[in-house]
C-alpha cells in the first residue's frame, strides 16, 4: 500500500469516524472486523469490483502512457509542480503517477521494475542498480526550530552550536541514512547528536515533535516549502557540506517521456539555485 504503519491506522481511525461505527475490533496480538466492518467489507468488495471494471473500460477506449516516478519530497520540494505542470502540457497522453514513499520502499519499488524515474538524496540512490543516474541538485542543510527557541533570535547558526543541543531526527528504520549522515557532519567537531526523538513517519510528524519537545531538527533548506508557520529555519555558518540529489531513469524501460520529464525537472533546479 506505500504506507507506513502509523499513516495507515490513522486513516483507519479517519474512515471509522466519518462512518460513526467502530470497524475493527482491537486486541493485543489481534484485529478482527466488528458486525458493522463484516457488512462495510461486502459492500465496499463489490463497490471496488464496480469501480474497477469502469477504470479498465475508460483505460481500454483512452489508452495512456504512463511514467511511474519516485520520489523524496525533501529533493523535489519547490520543483516538482512546476516541473509536473510543463510536462503535461508537452505530453498531454502521458500520465505521470507519483510515490511519495521511504528510501527503502522506493529502493524496493526501483529494484522490482515498478518505478520508471526515481529522485532520491545520496547515499540511498546507489542501491537502486540498474538506473542512469545524474545530480540535478545540491542541497544546503538548515536547523528547524520553534520561532520562540532561544537560537531562532540568530541569523545564522555556528554548527558548534550543535553539541548537546536537543535534536530531533528521522528513524533509521524508514530513513536509515539519516542519522549516519548527521553523525558524520558533526565528527569534525567532536560533536555527537543528541537526539531525544526519532520518527519514523516523515518529516511532517518530525515537525510535530520539534513544537513538543522545543528541540530542533537538521533537515534540508528545501523543507521551507511546506515549513508550519510556528517553526523556523536558520541556515548553518561554517555551512555544511550539501546534500547532494540525483535522478534515476530505468536503463530497461528507457524512453524518451522519462528523459524529457528529467530535462525539465533539471531545468526547473537550475532555475531554483539561481535565486
Amino acid at each position: 500500500m506505500h504506507l507506513t504503519q502509523p499513516a495507515l491506522s490513522r486513516q483507519v481511525r479517519d474512515l471509522e469516524d466519518e462512518l460513526g461505527v467502530a470497524l475493527f475490533e482491537r486486541g493485543k496480538n489481534s484485529v478482527k472486523l466488528t458486525d458493522a466492518g463484516e457488512r462495510f467489507y461486502e459492500e465496499a468488495q463489490d463497490l471496488l469490483a464496480r469501480a474497477a471494471a469502469a477504470v479498465e473500460k475508460v483505460r481500454t477506449e483512452h489508452r495512456e502512457e504512463v511514467l511511474r516516478v519516485g520520489y523524496a519530497p525533501s529533493a523535489t520540494a519547490g520543483i516538482l509542480p512546476r516541473a509536473l505542470e510543463r510536462f503535461h502540457a508537452a505530453m498531454p497522453r502521458v500520465k505521470v503517477e507519483l510515490a511519495d514513499v521511504s528510501p527503502p520502499e522506493m529502493i524496493r519499488m526501483a529494484q522490482s521494475g515498478q518505478l520508471d524515474v526515481v529522485i532520491a538524496l545520496e547515499p540511498s540512490v546507489l542501491a537502486s542498480p540498474g538506473f542512469k543516474w545524474s545530480e540535478f541538485r545540491q542541497i544546503s542543510l538548515i536547523l528547524i526550530m520553534r520561532a520562540d527557541h532561544p537560537l531562532a533570535r540568530r541569523k545564522r547558526i555556528s554548527p558548534k552550536l550543535l553539541c548537546g543541543l536537543p535534536l530531533v531526527g528521522l528513524g533509521r528504520k524508514n530513513f536509515p541514512d539519516y542519522v549516519l549522515s548527521i553523525r558524520r557532519s558533526l565528527k569534525p567537531l567532536g560533536c555527537v547528536p543528541h537526539f531525544v526523538a526519532l520518527e519514523e513517519d516523515g518529516v511532517p510528524t518530525l515537525f510535530a515533535s520539534v513544537e513538543a519537545y522545543n528541540a530542533a531538527a537538521i533537515l534540508a533548506d528545501t523543507v521551507c516549502e511546506f515549513l508550519p508557520r510556528s517553526l523556523v529555519g536558520r541556515p548553518f555558518h561554517p555551512k555544511f557540506d550539501p546534500v547532494v540529489a540525483k535522478v534515476g531513469i530505468c536503463e530497461a524501460r528507457h524512453s524518451a517521456h522519462a528523459e524529457l520529464f528529467v530535462t525539465i525537472l533539471k531545468q526547473y533546479a537550475g532555475k531554483a539555485s539561481a535565486y
